[in-house]
C-alpha cells in the first residue's frame, strides 16, 4: 500500500523548462490561469491544451510521476460535471440562447447539445490549467523560487514561507508513508482487499498522528528560525538565487503577448463564450 514515490514535489531534470527562473514560471502560470479561467472560447482552450501538452513533454515529466494527482483531478472533474448538470441542467441553453434537445430523463433533466457543449468547455478549462499547474510545482526548486519572488519585490519573509510550504509537501508525504507502514505492521489492512469502511477507519488512524507530527514539525522549524534570528534584517541573501536569462525575458514576453491575443479572441464579439449554435 505504502509507496516511496513523492507526489507534487520538485523533480530535478536538465530541460529548458527547469532552467527557467522560478519567477518566470510563476508569471507564465498566472497569465495562463487567468486566460483559461476567463475564456470559454473553445479554440483558445484547445490551443492552450495542445501547447500545455507540448511543454509538459518538453519538461520530460513522466505521466507515472504525477499519475495519482491526475487521477484525483479526473475524479473531482467528473463529480463537478455531474453536479453542474444536476443543479443546472439548462445552463447551456441559458448561455447560448438556443435549444437542441437530444433526449430526456424527465421533465426537468433533459440533455441538449448546448448543455453538452458547455460541459465540454468546463472540462476543457480544467485540462488546460492542470498541466501548467503541475509543471510549475514539479519543475521549480523551492529555494530558487523563493529567491525569485524576493527579487521581483515580494518580501523575503513571504517568499521564504512559500518555499517552506513547497518543501513541506514532501515531508508530509514521507511522514504519511512511515505512519502507514507502522499501522500495517500492527495489522491494519489498508489494501484494496479490505472493506471500504475498514480502509476509511485506517486512513483516519493515519490522519490523526500525521496532524500531530505536522504540528511538531512546524514548531521545530519555527524555533530553529527564531534561534537563527530570522526576520531581524530587512534584506537577506539567497544561496539558490538565479538571475534572469535571455530565455526568461523571451518566455515572459511571448506569454504576455499570447495571453493578450487569447483575451482579444475571447472578448472580440462582446462575450467570452464561443457560440457555434448561432445561425450562419
Amino acid at each position: 500500500m505504502a509507496t516511496s514515490t513523492k507526489i507534487l514535489s520538485y523533480i530535478p531534470r536538465e530541460t529548458p523548462v527547469h532552467r527557467l527562473c522560478g519567477a518566470t514560471k510563476l508569471i507564465v502560470f498566472l497569465v495562463w490561469t487567468i486566460v483559461c479561467m476567463l475564456s470559454y472560447n473553445t479554440f483558445v482552450l484547445l490551443g492552450a491544451l495542445v501547447f500545455g501538452i507540448i511543454v509538459f513533454r518538453l519538461a520530460k515529466i513522466k505521466v507515472s510521476e504525477v499519475r495519482f494527482v491526475l487521477i484525483t483531478i479526473l475524479v473531482f472533474l467528473t463529480l463537478n460535471t455531474i453536479a453542474i448538470y444536476i443543479f443546472s441542467p439548462e445552463e447551456g441553453v441559458k448561455i447560448y440562447g438556443t435549444r437542441h434537445e437530444l433526449f430526456r430523463f424527465s421533465s426537468r433533466y433533459t440533455v441538449t447539445q448546448e448543455q453538452l457543449f458547455y460541459l465540454f468547455n468546463v472540462m476543457l478549462k480544467y485540462f488546460t490549467v492542470v498541466p501548467i499547474a503541475l509543471l510549475f510545482i514539479v519543475t521549480t526548486d523551492p529555494s530558487e523560487f523563493a529567491s525569485s519572488l524576493n527579487r521581483i519585490g515580494v518580501p523575503y519573509k513571504i517568499s521564504y514561507a512559500v518555499a517552506i510550504t513547497l518543501r513541506y509537501l514532501a515531508d508530509v508525504q514521507s511522514d504519511y508513508v512511515e505512519i502507514s507502514q507502522a499501522q500495517q505492521a500492527r495489522g491494519v489492512d489498508l489494501s484494496r482487499k479490505a472493506p471500504l469502511k475498514k480502509r476509511i477507519s485506517g486512513l483516519i488512524g493515519i490522519a490523526v498522528p500525521l496532524i500531530f507530527s505536522s504540528l511538531d514539525h512546524i514548531d521545530l522549524v519555527s524555533n530553529a528560525m527564531d534561534l537563527r534570528g530570522f526576520g531581524k534584517n530587512n534584506k537577506r541573501t539567497w544561496y539558490s538565487e538565479r538571475p534572469f536569462s535571455r530565455a526568461d525575458y523571451i518566455v515572459i514576453a511571448v506569454t504576455i503577448i499570447a495571453g493578450a491575443m487569447a483575451l482579444y479572441v475571447t472578448f472580440r464579439n462582446g462575450s467570452r463564450f464561443y457560440n457555434p449554435f448561432l445561425p450562419k
